[in-house]
């Protein structure tokens, strides 16, 4: 069998299993399938049926390491990005830009809407200078990306996609260029995809975007979510900044979805890291039965008793009863400060309520975070120091103290 023989029998299986609507050809956004029939160096042709044609480029085809992941015959499903008016084919792919040459290249692709390639040669007042196609070309800062740019400089010596937004002038035209005119394409395209599978339980990958005292906000494909701080993690978090970093990967779950209350709203997305990683009290009553030694960092304190921090997630409370050692103590910072590390004992273990109850054993304390206040004498000792008549006063009045207390 010849090979056009072979490309005939699998464009004509395609065409059974894959009937275009009518002779309708697909407009620029839309999704398509098509055979690959052919591949060159810098471009590959994509039969779409119905007599429609595509040009993705080569690089679109290939991994990471440059590797082709298709090969001739194999179906491909991308984007309908432009149509090429002279030949008529449909541009397919993202929405890289094309390199072009000379003037009249660059006219023709400001009249179809193509993006072109440029390479920012310098960061000038009020925006970027970049070279398309041989020509001295200008973009506004506002127009070189989605989000605010503080140092533009950053992008100096980039070879970057951008759209022609005016053309005017003969051999030296006045050419005006915007990045953020594709990059909200491109995200309008993005977030129709994500749209279609955005519903609650869903799992996105994302990437951190900013952060805030309240919680992350994850880019999770054309659409934004936030993920409250109490969302971040099992264990105590008191800013994103201690778990999270701006451009970090993450995975994230849809909590819930408020749509927009106005027509130029937009939908609030409720996500969650938290609810993709194993509860640690699931395995709390094997990790820590009652009687074990434990050893953790006193956490916070309150009027009741000292929260010690066990792992991940899990705190454990000694309760002040438990604090003085027999002797009675009137507020859990007599003892300990926090960021102390100390040993203790599981008394009790309550998964269901989420409470360990610990007995802190202050023979055993390994470490103190500061030094607390000066400790309380024992009385016998404060009468002793007071026989020399230097701390008698004192002493009397700390052995009042201490009556009164009991």
């Amino acid at each position: 069998m010849s090979e056009s023989e072979r490309f005939a029998d699998l464009l004509k299986e395609f065409d059974e299993t894959h009937p275009q609507r009518g002779a309708q050809e697909p407009g620029i956004g839309e999704s398509v399938q098509g055979v690959l029939v052919s591949i060159g160096e810098e471009y590959a042709f994509v039969d779409l049926g119905g007599k429609a044609e595509g040009r993705i480029e080569v690089s679109a085809l290939q991994d990471v390491g440059g590797t082709l992941t298709l090969t001739v015959g194999d179906v491909v499903e991308t984007r309908v990005t432009g149509k090429d008016e002279e030949s008529g084919t449909l541009l397919l792919g993202s929405q890289h830009g094309h390199r072009y040459h000379g003037l009249h290249e660059v006219e023709r692709a400001y009249r179809q809407g193509l993006p072109v390639q440029g390479q920012v040669s310098a960061a000038v007042k009020g925006g970027l200078e970049v070279q398309v196609a041989g020509l001295r070309a200008f973009c506004p800062a506002s127009q070189a990306d989605i989000r605010f740019i503080e140092d533009l400089s950053e992008l100096v010596g980039q070879r970057l996609d951008f759209r022609i937004t005016k053309l005017e002038g003969g051999r030296h035209p006045n050419l005006v260029l915007s990045r953020r005119a594709l990059l909200e394409e491109e995200q309008r395209l993005l977030a129709e995809q994500t749209r279609a599978r955005l519903r609650e339980g869903a799992v996105f990958s994302g990437t951190v975007t900013s952060l805030k005292d309240y919680g992350a906000f994850v880019d999770i494909g054309g659409l934004e979510g936030m993920v409250h701080v109490s969302e971040l993690a099992f264990g105590h978090v008191k800013h994103p900044s201690e778990v999270l970093s701006v451009g970090q990967a993450v995975e994230v779950s849809v909590l819930r979805i408020e749509p927009a209350s106005g027509p130029k709203g937009r939908d609030k997305i409720a996500l969650s890291i938290r609810a993709l990683a194993r509860d640690p009290w699931q395995d709390v009553v094997r990790d820590f039965p009652v009687g074990k030694r434990v050893t953790g960092t006193v956490n916070r304190l309150q009027p009741f008793g000292a929260f010690v921090g066990l792992g991940p997630g899990i705190d454990g409370l000694v309760h002040i009863s438990e604090l003085g050692g027999g002797r009675r103590v009137s507020h859990p910072s007599e003892v300990v400060n926090v960021g102390d590390r100390v040993e203790a004992t599981v008394l009790g273990v309550d998964p269901e309520r989420r409470r360990i109850s610990l007995s802190l054993d202050l023979s055993r304390s390994i470490e103190a975070a500061s030094p607390r206040s000066e400790p309380v004498p024992h009385p016998a000792a404060a009468e002793a120091e007071g026989s020399d008549g230097t701390m008698g006063s004192f002493g009397e009045l700390l052995r009042e103290t201490m009556n009164k207390s009991r």
